[in-house]
């Protein structure tokens, strides 16, 4: 069952800009961060309330560490998906499958939420996740 949107995803070639902005200018907080191998920060999640995010990563960091190409970016090309909360992943995942959607294998992310992935029929990613108490979007 849909709970709530849980993110927006977005990349970036200047991680220092967005985090001025969106902690100096806007007075968000960073809720956590995902770090490369080397304990690099790569990701942010910024806190827009409760349990819901804005999620930036550095474009070739992110590729180094999940694969993928690294594009020039104009104003519009930044936005990567959107993720919406669930609670019963198992089962929600089942029920859409048995609607005829194609469905991802669920799997662990780095933040320790357990995820999968659809596309609407224009091919737009989304991102299916569910919080459990290790769930860096809860404990930071």
């Amino acid at each position: 069952m849909i709970r709530q949107l849980a993110h927006l995803n977005f990349v970036t070639n200047d991680l220092s800009k967005i985090i001025d902005f969106y902690v100096n200018k806007l007075g968000m907080k960073v809720k956590f961060t995902l770090n490369n191998k080397e304990g690099k920060s790569f990701g942010y999640y910024f806190e827009c309330g409760s349990t819901t995010f804005l999620e930036f990563f550095d474009q070739a960091m992110a590729a180094e560490v999940w694969g993928g190409n690294v594009e020039e970016l104009h104003i519009g090309t930044r936005y990567k998906h959107f993720c919406l909360e669930v609670t019963g992943l198992d089962e929600f995942c089942r029920t859409l499958k048995s609607k005829g959607v194609e469905v991802s294998a669920v799997s662990l992310g780095m933040d320790n939420s357990r995820q999968a992935w659809i596309a609407d029929p224009d091919g737009n990613s989304i991102e299916l996740m569910e919080y459990g108490p290790a769930s860096l979007q809860l404990t930071g």
